[in-house]
């Protein structure tokens, strides 16, 4: 996975880090509490732990002690991972970093887990990547948290929203540096690789809800997905610019609602 990220990615992942906490499952992390052995500390391994977003929701809502091993590819990000995390009964939660290429691990790599998790990751991924991932993490039980769905509701709605939905799914769908991203297809890729290997999946959905509240990451998000649409089919541009406007105006004054559609799986 060859991929560089864009300049302001951590402020990006800062923004998003409450729509995300408000949007995942709690319904799949108790689903998890009950599969985890009570007799021993728990080892979970986070795949693009990014800065680490998916411990601090997480790791307060299991039994301790704990020890997350945070997988990251770019050194930046892990360097921000907080380690100041309690466990659900204010056990200790230690924290190590490791750099990696998530797309690489083996199962060898994740044999001391008693649990793996990712957030917002499988979307960015490929089929084949999918599956060394899958075939890795098939012998414990896995949380992949707000894999995007391809789906985007406005209140009050235009009739372009569909046309730069289909844009931007497209663009989603792209190939970059010879690898095709699975986007909004990767819920189902990853639930069929895991059906491969004998693993039944539990799926929830987990929007994001955003309103006048929520502003701010309206207006990021709106303008990333708006340009994602309009570089994938550029005769949008015209029109998207006056669409763009509106829609800014609008999410700063409080005046726009979106729910973002993800999805949360359970495996194992």
């Amino acid at each position: 996975m060859t991929t560089s990220l864009p300049p302001g990615f951590a402020d990006w992942l800062r923004l998003r880090e409450p729509a995300d906490a408000a949007a995942r499952s709690v319904e799949l992390a108790d689903a998890v509490r009950d599969r985890l052995p009570a007799d021993r500390p728990l080892v979970v391994h986070d795949l693009g732990s990014g800065t680490g977003s998916m411990a601090r929701w997480l790791a307060p809502r299991l039994p301790g002690p704990q020890h997350w091993v945070l997988h990251e590819r770019d050194a930046a990000l892990l360097a921000l991972a907080d380690g100041a995390l309690t466990a659900a009964d204010r056990a200790p939660v230690t924290v190590t970093t490791r750099g990696s290429d998530i797309t690489r691990l083996t199962a060898a790599d994740l044999a001391d887990a008693h649990l793996v998790t990712a957030s917002a990751l499988l979307d960015m991924l490929t089929a084949d990547e999918i599956d060394r991932m899958v075939a890795a993490c098939a012998g414990h039980p896995t949380l992949f948290a707000l894999t995007v769905s391809g789906r985007a509701e406005f209140t009050p709605a235009d009739p372009l929203d569909r046309e730069l939905a289909d844009a931007f799914n497209a663009h989603q769908r792209r190939t970059v540096d010879g690898r095709t991203l699975l986007g909004p297809d990767a819920v189902a890729a990853t639930v069929a690789a895991f059906g491969r290997h004998g693993v039944e999946v539990a799926v929830r959905p987990t929007p994001w809800r955003l309103g006048p509240e929520q502003a701010a990451l309206t207006v990021e998000w709106l303008t990333g997905w708006v340009e994602a649409a309009v570089e994938e089919r550029p005769h949008l541009a015209g029109p998207a610019r006056t669409y763009t406007q509106w829609r800014l105006d609008e999410a700063a004054a409080g005046r726009v609602d979106v729910v973002l559609h993800h999805a949360d799986l359970l495996a194992g």
